[in-house]
């Protein structure tokens, strides 16, 4: 049998992808097809941690347009990340795959406190961590969470799942018939261009720990296994372009 590509990963999902059709809220229908996916790479050996975001639910950015403080409208955002990540570990868990929930903001009763060397000793015992309310600062999005993350347990590609396109477009593919599909990008090109894949803090971090990246669609079946294995679907971001 033809081993994974990648022996420890970090997967970050958006919480527009946990929503689905509807666009808010919590599809439980897109929840269940995630962690079945998780579990296909699981019974690989292939360490999984996740990060999620929770933009399904709030905003940090659009409160603050609304007139509520940035720093408290972030804290909010937080706290839906958390939100998404109970849903999440429950789904794993009810198909058997032991999950922990991290969070970043202490709230014992609910989950542990990120503990860098508890969360890579899970990882090792098999088991799921998701990483939840973000880096537990305001203004800090929860793509540098995925980076920030993937640095410190030393995981070895972020694969960042979406739900409305399957790579990274020259122009948004929804909008403009001619964007053109990358295959293979630098982090600079990122930077450069303009690409909106992740913001410019989580790919400087990425850029600086040489941690490449792959972009690619949740919503087809199978995409994180595919991805794990090495097969070349959506479009993979690299420190530099050696």
């Amino acid at each position: 049998m033809e081993r994974p590509r990648y022996s420890r990963i970090v997967l970050k999902v958006s919480g527009e992808s946990l929503a689905g059709q509807t666009g808010y809220g919590i599809d439980a229908e897109m929840v269940s097809s995630i962690a079945e996916q998780v579990k296909e790479v699981v019974e690989m050996k292939v360490q999984v941690a996740i990060v999620v975001g929770g933009g399904n639910i709030w905003r940090g950015i659009a409160g603050s347009a609304k007139g509520i403080d940035r720093a408290t409208a972030d804290y909010m955002g937080m706290l839906a990340t958390v939100m998404n990540s109970l849903a999440l570990q429950d789904a794993l868990e009810k198909i058997g795959v032991p999950t922990r929930v991290q969070t970043s903001i202490a709230m014992q009763q609910i989950a542990e406190p990120y503990i860098r060397r508890r969360a890579i000793r899970h990882l090792e015992k098999g088991r799921v961590v998701i990483f939840a309310a973000g880096t537990g600062n305001p203004f800090f999005s929860t793509d540098t969470t995925a980076a920030l993350r993937a640095a410190e347990i030393e995981a070895e590609v972020i694969l960042m799942a979406k739900n409305k396109v399957d790579g990274v477009y020259s122009a948004d593919p929804l909008k403009d018939a001619n964007a053109r599909k990358y295959d293979e990008l630098t982090y600079l090109d990122v930077l450069n261009q303009n690409l909106g894949v992740m913001d410019s803090t989580a790919s400087s971090l990425c850029m600086d720990n040489n941690i490449p990246l792959i972009v690619f669609s949740i919503t087809e079946k199978g995409n994180i296994k595919r991805v794990v294995m090495g097969e070349k679907i959506g479009t993979i971001v690299k420190g530099s372009g050696k």
